[in-house]
């Protein structure tokens, strides 16, 4: 039976914003804890997710998209799967759906930053560059509105004259998305300067689709009670928290602020647990403890947590082994051997001299089975051949490193050469000089049959040409 998720509603609710650098797991998490309703992840560049793999870590217990340098660029978790929303950088329609596609059945919903004033987004026309092109909002949001089952939303912010603001979010609407976040400030405008409570409240009275008011941490919202005094200064559907919360995620709270040391205490702890970059934990503990040393006394809980989580691995990896060993046919011949190209001509490998052996000693050509171990997401592979089946008992990174590795174990038990480079004469490499220079010679053949018969055509033609001439003269 299919459970559906309920859609994601924006009305009457607390959310974190997306900030980049700060709305990692550990942040959304926290914010969770202490009341919000929604969480925004940081915004990350679509060109950067679509090259992302998604693996399941399940020593965190976490799903990890992950970059092939192998840096985890979006990590997500059960607890926020039906509250989290993925916000993205994106210039191209097609991209934004690729990468929608790749994160949708771990997210809530999804979002297009249309607002972001930073250099780095607006110099691939993404963030707040898209607020001068109409067309390219409405083509991304409508495919992305079409292309999948998750709510869809956009953060942009006010244009310099409230016609144009209103005419926007109007065509924004039509696009059938499920929320319109709008922070309250042109996109040259800071947050020093005042935020437009005004237009906020304009765009909220012009459309019906939920509005989400964002910009009030510098003047307006100072603690919990502020977000409601921010909502009706706006008339927006639903507040959404940046700075306010990055100073002090406990802002919504509903009983009040929580003392800073107890609040990066449970930060940390969130920041360990999900193996979160330390340079990443120490930015956002700076806007905590400002110029202050708050001693947080976590060391004692890093050092638990760490020899928790080292024992889960532990525990899995011997598990995965268990499990190797029990689907292993008892059979097979094996040996701890890699396969490593440098020690090999071009284009020569053992699955080569593997084939070609058995090609002469006329048995079937090898056959090669290749799994992935999902802890650690590497290959091991069995080539059987007469019968027989070898392989490697070391794991390879790729499935062709893996059979190269599998068609070693088989030469080497069958006392055969397999084209290292200190073997002496190549046998293959002379073969195939002699099939190149046999293509060359048969070529040439093949050339001058052509200008022969070139010639004859030309010969014949002449030929015909002077008796046709002949012919008309009588």
């Amino acid at each position: 039976m299919t459970v559906n998720t309920p859609a994601l509603c924006f009305r009457s609710k607390k959310i974190l914003a997306p900030m980049v650098r700060v709305g990692t797991l550990p942040m959304r998490l926290l914010a969770l804890d202490f009341g919000a309703d929604i969480v925004y992840c940081e915004e990350l560049i679509d060109i950067k997710m679509v090259q992302c793999k998604r693996v399941v870590n399940e020593v965190l217990e976490t799903v990890d998209f992950v970059a092939p340098n192998e840096r985890v660029v979006f990590r997500t978790c059960v607890r926020e799967r039906d509250c989290v929303v993925f916000q993205m950088g994106s210039a191209d329609a097609e991209r934004a759906l690729a990468v929608a596609k790749l994160v949708e059945k771990d997210v809530a919903g999804i979002d297009v930053n249309m607002g972001c004033p930073k250099e780095y987004s607006t110099k691939g026309g993404m963030g707040a560059a898209l607020l001068s092109d109409p067309d390219k909002i409405e083509c991304i949001l409508s495919t992305l509105v079409k292309g999948i089952c998750k709510p869809v939303t956009c953060k942009i912010r006010i244009l310099p004259s409230l016609e144009d603001t209103i005419s926007l979010v109007k065509r924004i609407e039509k696009t059938g998305v499920a929320a319109i976040a709008v922070h309250g400030r042109k996109k040259e405008e800071r947050p020093q300067h005042p935020v437009h409570c005004e237009v906020i409240k304009a765009i909220s009275e012009a459309v019906s689709v939920p509005v989400v008011a964002n910009g009030g941490s510098h003047d307006f919202i100072k603690e919990y009670t502020d977000i409601e005094d921010f909502q009706q200064a706006t008339g927006a559907s639903s507040v959404m928290i940046a700075r306010a919360a990055m100073w002090n995620p406990s802002i919504f709270r509903r009983e009040g602020l929580c003392p800073l040391k107890e609040v990066m205490q449970e930060y940390i702890k969130y920041a360990v647990r999900y193996d979160n970059h330390y340079t990443n934990t120490k930015y956002c503990l700076s806007f905590y403890i400002g110029n202050r040393n708050c001693h947080t006394g976590s060391d004692l809980f890093y050092e638990e947590t760490t020899a928790i989580l080292e024992a889960k691995k532990a525990s899995l990896k011997a598990k995965t082994q268990d499990e190797d060993e029990q689907m292993e046919d008892t059979d097979v011949i094996k040996m701890a051997v890699r396969f490593d190209k440098r020690e090999y001509p071009p284009q020569i490998t053992p699955k080569m001299y593997l084939l070609e052996w058995c090609r002469k000693a006329k048995h079937p050509q090898p056959v090669y089975e290749t799994v992935q171990r999902p802890l650690d997401k590497l290959f091991c592979s069995v080539v059987t051949v007469a019968e027989q089946k070898y392989r490697s008992t070391l794991w390879d990174k790729s499935k062709k490193l893996a059979e190269q590795a599998a068609a070693i174990v088989c030469l080497r038990t069958l006392g055969l050469p397999e084209g290292k480079l200190n073997e002496g004469e190549n046998h293959l490499i002379n073969k195939r000089k002699r099939e190149n220079q046999e293509f060359l010679n048969n070529k040439e053949h093949e050339d001058d049959l052509l200008v022969e018969a070139s010639h004859k055509r030309a010969h014949f033609t002449e030929g015909a040409s002077d008796s046709s001439s002949s012919v008309v003269r009588r």
